[in-house]
Order: C-alpha cells, then sequence, then structure tokens
C-alpha cells in the first residue's frame, strides 16, 4: 500500500481495529488527519500511521523515559497499587475486548491501551511504565516463545506468563503465489521484494531469527527496510502489487482482496505480568475473564485464534 493510496473510513477502521464510528469521533477530535473527495472522507496510509506513531509510547533514545499519548494520562511504575490507570501494551483486538471487561469486573480501574511491539512491550514493563506486556516473540536457538526474551529483557524480575491464544503466521503472497514463496530460504530468490514489519514486532523478529539461522543477509532482500505499522497494512500492500510478500497473521489475510496465505508455523501470544503485582484486582480480574466461558464464546467463532490453553499460566519466573 502506497503512502498516497486513499483509505476509506473502513479501511482504517480494520487497520486500527476499531470501530467505524470511532474513526469520525477522531476526525472530529483532530486526531486522525482526513480529506474530503466529493462528500466522501478518505484517509493516506501515512494519516493513519503518523496516528499509531502518536498513540505509541515513545522511547526516547537518550533518556530512555517513555512517552504517553498525550490522550492518556503518564502512568507510575505503581500505578497497578494505587488504583489509577492499568495498561496493557499489544496491537490485538482481542485485547481491546478485554480491557473492556476488566473495568467491569474490577471497578475502579482504568484500562487504557498502548499499541506497541512484543519487544517494546516487554521494555516499558521492564521500565514500570505498564502492567501487562503481551509477547509472540519467537526464539530461533531454543525453538521456545516468548520466555527467552522474558529472562532477557527483565533481568531480575520476577514475571508470570498468561497464555492468551495460538495464531498462525505466515506469508502474504499474491493471488495464485505466483513467486512460489513457501519457505523462508525463498526470500532470497532474485528479483522480490518484500514489505516489513516494524523493528520489535513479532513477526519483526520471526523472519530474522530464520534468516539468521539460513545465513540469509536481510539487507540483500529488496524492500527489508521499508517497514509498516499493521498486519492489515502488510497485507494490503502485497494485495495492491506494492510487494511479493509480506509476514503477517492468518487471519488479517481473510479480510484482504487479492492475496494468499502460506502458513509458516503457529505462534503463542501471551500475557507477561511483574509476580509483585499479580494479587491485584486487576491481574485476577483478568484471569478470571480469560477462563471464563462468556469470554471464550466471544473468540470461538473467529477464525485464526485457537484458545484451548487460553488462561493457563505458562511460567514463573
Amino acid at each position: 500500500m502506497e503512502n498516497n493510496t486513499a483509505l476509506t473510513a473502513q479501511d482504517v477502521a480494520d487497520i486500527l481495529k476499531i470501530a467505524k464510528n470511532t474513526v469520525y469521533e477522531l476526525i472530529k477530535r483532530g486526531e486522525l488527519n482526513s480529506y474530503k473527495v466529493g462528500r466522501k472522507v478518505r484517509f493516506t496510509l501515512s494519516d493513519v500511521e503518523e496516528y499509531i506513531a502518536r498513540s505509541k509510547c515513545i522511547q526516547k533514545p537518550l533518556s530512555g523515559e517513555l512517552i504517553q499519548p498525550a490522550p492518556q494520562p503518564q502512568s507510575t511504575p505503581n500505578s497497578i497499587l494505587s488504583g489509577s490507570d492499568f495498561i496493557i501494551c499489544g496491537q490485538d483486538l482481542m485485547l481491546d475486548v478485554l480491557s473492556s471487561h476488566i473495568e467491569k469486573q474490577a471497578p475502579g480501574t482504568r484500562t487504557l491501551r498502548s499499541y506497541i511491539g512484543s519487544y517494546n512491550s516487554l521494555v516499558a514493563l521492564y521500565q514500570g511504565h505498564v502492567q501487562v506486556a503481551t509477547a509472540h516473540l519467537w526464539d530461533g536457538d531454543t525453538g521456545a516463545y516468548n520466555i527467552p526474551f522474558v529472562r532477557r529483557l527483565l533481568p531480575g524480575i520476577p514475571t508470570v506468563i498468561i497464555h492468551l491464544t495460538c495464531r498462525i503466521q505466515g506469508f502474504y503472497v499474491a493471488k495464485g503465489n505466483p513467486k512460489n514463496i513457501h519457505t523462508i530460504a525463498d526470500l532470497a530468490q532474485p528479483g522480490l521484494t518484500i514489505i516489513n514489519r516494524e523493528k520489535g514486532s513479532g513477526s519483526r523478529i520471526l523472519l530474522d531469527e530464520h534468516l539468521r539461522l539460513l545465513g540469509i543477509d536481510g539487507n540483500s532482500i529488496a524492500g527489508y527496510h521499508r517497514e509498516s505499522q499493521s498486519h492489515f497494512a502488510v497485507a494490503s500492500t502485497v494485495g495492491r502489487g506494492g510487494a511479493d510478500v509480506g509476514v503477517g497473521q492468518e487471519k488479517v489475510a481473510n479480510q484482504v482482496k487479492g492475496i494468499d496465505f502460506i502458513p509458516l508455523q503457529k505462534e503463542r501470544y501471551e500475557l507477561v505480568i511483574k509476580k509483585e503485582d499479580f494479587a491485584s484486582a486487576p491481574v485476577q480480574a483478568i484471569l478470571e475473564i480469560l477462563r471464563s466461558e462468556e469470554f471464550r464464546l466471544e473468540f470461538e467463532g473467529i477464525e485464526g485464534y485457537e484458545i484451548s490453553e487460553m488462561g493457563n499460566i505458562i511460567a514463573e519466573i
């Protein structure tokens, strides 16, 4: 998807994983740029990516401090214990639904969302700026998800990892797979162009780990440094002919025209919480919600989620 491509309000809602009406509210509040073609509202991809960037916790390269988005008050390391803001990092729709359930289950808790990738999510948890990190980070040396990264990025901090869902990661390719892409090794073929995810995202780390193990230099792949902020944008770029391949989740492929999905591997998507906060009302509410029949039913019929282990404590580190 090119930066000047015209997007509809529904396109933007799909990218941000929000309701279409919320898109119009963002326009009214001046938080999302748009333009009109006749009576129709349209957006550019750069407008959407600028909004996403402003909504993130952005790390200053020198000070290392995290800045919260303007509409969201800054949190403190002990906010979970003081009953104020409770911030959950991650980009999956499931987290938005979970957030609304937490506020009902734990009155007095205001749940905020931070749409940053897995790596930066764990860093934010380590620094005490968020209460829940989410991760789907694959370690190529062990073949394990999340645990190796939690140990490295939260040294000396006891943590609990709670399973959320399993999802399938794979390749978005043009309909019919004209480049015959089936494995990571196929990305080294001449003339291939890729659309990549941003550094720190689970999909980017999955790709980079596989390339490392195969001895393939990412810099040799055309488009490797061209980054996009969401699975939907990556899939759309491939569908519109802007790239030959991208890595992302299976469930997004079902929403984008002109592409096929080639499965690569099953990933584990999990919550990471500091053990010192485990007994708090919001965290206990999370466990109760994830193990409830009501919450499971909301996702049981949605393709792309495997929820058999939802709510299980995977590790205490």
